[in-house]
């Protein structure tokens, strides 16, 4: 999985590990089915994220917070960090069913989101026919969640492949840290969109234990639009 190969799915049951899937064809709404201690939706579409706005009218506090520029970059940073690994998906913007597959992620910083990856995987192939990439960050089993829209590169860094290798990653790239397969990829964000909490998980539990007892929206959510 690691060096971005894709298998493909149509179904996923709970007992099936986080793994690959391919989409249904409609490219404006798109269904993103993937398993993760149960099961996880994500509805994808280009221009936003279909939140559940009925529920959020109902709050009493304001829960909607759109960041940019360093906050936006600052808020990517926490909760990839947090979640380690994403959904990296391909095949954005070419009309056709989008692939996806979990990705380690090697470094957030200015210039964008690290990974490594094979120079003859399946995602280095879609990358270089398609450069529009989507992100998908599962933090926590309530929280810090994250989409992201970028621009992907595929180079040979050197220098990159020193800093992020590790000596697991030989099982992969079975000639070390020399092994001529190895390519770094790095993301640029453009766009996103992101769900939190305000506090932390314990401010958050109470806050929604509160509501349930008194049939009131209370859940410490924040989410809003980001821009780069």
């Amino acid at each position: 999985m690691f060096p971005g190969n894709l298998v493909k799915y149509h179904t996923v049951p709970k007992s099936v590990h986080p793994g690959h899937f391919h989409s249904p064809a409609n490219p404006e709404n798109r269904l993103l089915r993937l398993s993760k201690a149960g099961t996880l939706f994500v509805k994808i579409s280009y221009q936003k994220i279909i939140t559940m706005s009925s529920i959020n009218e109902q709050q009493s506090e304001n829960n909607h917070q759109d960041l940019q520029g360093k906050e936006a970059l600052q808020k990517i940073k926490e909760l990839a960090e947090k979640a380690d690994i994403c959904f990296f998906c391909t095949n954005i913007s070419t009309n056709t069913p989008f692939s996806t597959r979990p990705m380690s992620i090697q470094e957030v910083n200015d210039e964008g989101l690290w990974f490594l990856s094979a120079s003859d995987s399946t995602l280095n192939k879609e990358i270089a026919n398609d450069p529009s990439v989507q992100l998908l960050f599962q933090g926590s089993t309530y929280s810090d969640f994250l989409n992201i829209h970028g621009t992907a590169s595929i180079s040979k860094d050197k220098q990159k492949v020193k800093q992020f290798w590790k000596p697991l990653f030989k099982t992969w790239f079975t000639e070390g840290i020399d092994d001529p397969r190895i390519t770094v990829i790095n993301v640029r964000p453009d766009k996103g969109y992101y769900w939190d909490t305000k506090h932390n998980m314990v401010i958050g539990f109470l806050k929604r234990a509160a509501g349930a007892i008194v049939g009131k929206t209370l859940d410490d959510s924040i989410e809003g639009n980001i821009r780069m």
